[in-house]
């Protein structure tokens, strides 16, 4: 019946739709990505007059332009931009497609391909990565890290399988499914002997505002979680020093002098057990929740569903200590 109803689909689509190949997506990618026929004609080794003509047809019989001509080049229309997500999307479905088939005969097809961003890069995603690779030795994952929007954005075209990261500001999707993780606290760090280590009281907004630190660029999770600990003690901006988004840099900066910084909680307990950095006793009051992003139809695949158990399993383990303290809440 399934294939029944799949055939009548297409018979239904319009004829220019049903003779789009594979190769005339890519050349509408390459025309977006370059905003050049020239150039776009020249990497597909056709001539700029055939590619003119067919974009033209193209365009007639969608009934509407898909790109804008300007002196500067092309750029898509509402009619292009909806257009390229789909071509982005069978393209990068294909290149999966291949790349299982191919694994096929050498009987490694699992290949799972995840997006996440630094904190739980960091934090979660080792757990994860080793229960998953434990029950598939032959695996293949290939991480990439980014922020959430990026990320999100990739998940939407299918150059990714999974997503993790901060949902605080996740939209619903249609096309997309999302399950939160845990709820995860900011916590403030400082090096391990930092004058705020050896105060005999509990340590108070002004405390922290007698040192520089380093902070996250405006928009990052992180940083967001921070202004609006900020908003809510009703204090003004922190006295920070650097702005940075770079995670290794930052943890290097706290561990070799007296800046302050902000991160997750887990975050916070991954560098403090490897020594040199240490989570102050001051908990601010802005919870982040940590989950994760699929397509729908991704978890009918093997790896992408086998891959979302191990994160589920990795929660369970790596609970970080600091989620059954009880911290004064900064005011």
């Amino acid at each position: 019946m399934a294939d029944t109803h799949a055939t009548d689909d297409l018979q239904n689509m319009p004829d220019w739709f049903r003779r789009l190949s594979l190769r005339h997506l890519q050349l509408l990618l390459s025309l977006s990505e370059l905003g050049s026929v020239s150039d776009t004609a020249r990497a597909a080794s056709t001539s700029q007059p055939a590619l003119s003509k067919w974009l033209k047809e193209l365009e007639d019989a969608v009934g509407a332009p898909l790109f804008e001509r300007h002196a500067r080049g092309l750029t898509p229309t509402h009619h292009g931009k909806v257009l390229l997500a789909h071509a982005r999307r069978v393209v990068n479905e294909m290149a999966r497609a291949q790349y299982q088939l191919a694994a096929l005969p050498a009987g490694t097809p699992q290949h799972v391909i995840i997006g996440t961003t630094p904190p739980t890069a960091a934090g979660l995603m080792p757990l994860a990565i080793t229960d998953f690779l434990k029950r598939y030795p032959k695996a293949r994952i290939e991480l990439w890290e980014s922020s959430m929007v990026v990320l999100l954005e990739k998940l939407e075209q299918s150059a990714v399988d999974i997503v993790v990261g901060t949902l605080d500001n996740y939209e619903p999707s249609e096309n997309i499914r999302s399950e939160v993780l845990y709820a995860e606290s900011t916590r403030i760090i400082a090096r391990a002997g930092h004058p705020l280590t050896r105060l005999r009281r509990p340590i108070a907004w002004d405390d922290l505002y007698r040192y520089d630190w380093i902070v996250w660029p405006t928009g990052a999770p992180i940083r967001n979680k921070l202004d609006l600990a900020l908003t809510r003690a009703g204090r003004g901006p922190l006295p920070y020093r650097v702005e940075s988004a770079s995670l290794t840099a930052n943890f290097a900066l706290i561990e070799s002098s007296d800046l302050l910084g902000a991160v997750s909680s887990r975050l916070a307990e991954h560098f403090a057990r490897r020594g040199g950095i240490v989570s102050l006793p001051f908990r601010l009051n802005s919870d982040s929740s940590v989950g994760v992003c699929w397509r729908q139809e991704a978890l009918h695949e093997g790896p992408a569903r086998d891959f979302l158990e191990s994160l589920r399993k990795a929660v369970k383990r790596g609970r970080p200590a600091a989620h059954s303290v009880k911290l004064p809440v900064g005011e």
